[in-house]
């Protein structure tokens, strides 16, 4: 389990088809503190630790299914080398629950469809797949690109969110561009209160 508190920005070093995808990611976390088997937040996306190392930098190597890559913006050329990631390890209890509980199992792939600076934040509009639209709702709880966001209004299938300098300084989100494709998760509760919805309709 995960917050949506973003710990750190790595970087993909490396791609490698094997049956499966494999990934070796920078990263400034003390590798020589990442057990194999750990799971690690890429972007919103838990993935396993396979292998750790410290040279030419710190990095750790994950497997990627290909069901995860049809889930998510990896395909394509979502991730390729240089590419920057959200990095969050994974929650340990008594660990603080700053923005809200997030697994990691990303539900589908959202789109900046517009971007307007406000003061000094930016406001976003989303569009969210047809799937997933019912699930957000204003003042509501989404995981984008693994960063845990406060939901403003949503309109149909769009949805708008606020973020500040400090976010954009420590995340990818600073970088962010109309028309990128961005990991969505929807909040677990969301998603719970639907199906008893739709079970007390049956």
């Amino acid at each position: 389990m995960f917050t949506g508190i973003v710990t750190d920005l790595g970087e993909v070093l490396a791609l490698e088809q094997r049956g499966d995808l494999r990934a070796r990611i920078g990263t400034s976390y003390p590798v020589d503190g990442i057990d194999i088997g750990a799971s690690i937040a890429c972007d919103g996306v838990c993935l396993t630790v396979i292998a750790t190392g410290s040279e030419p930098r710190g990095w750790f190597d994950v497997e990627i299914s290909a069901e995860t890559v049809s889930k998510t913006n990896l395909g394509g050329n979502g991730w390729h080398v240089g590419k920057r990631l959200n990095l969050e390890r994974a929650l340990k209890v008594g660990d603080e629950l700053g923005g809200h509980i997030v697994s990691g199992h990303v539900d589908g792939v959202a789109e900046i469809v517009d971007m307007r600076d406000e003061g000094d934040s930016t406001r976003f509009t989303f569009r969210a797949p047809d799937a997933l639209a019912k699930y957000i709702a204003p003042k509501g709880s989404v995981a984008l690109n693994g960063t845990s966001l406060t939901v403003n209004e949503v309109s149909g299938r769009d949805f708008g969110v606020n973020i500040i300098p400090h976010t954009k300084a420590v995340t990818t989100w600073g970088a962010a561009k109309v028309g990128d494709a961005v990991n969505l998760e929807i909040d677990t509760l969301a998603r719970y209160v639907a199906r008893l919805q739709d079970w007390a309709k049956a």
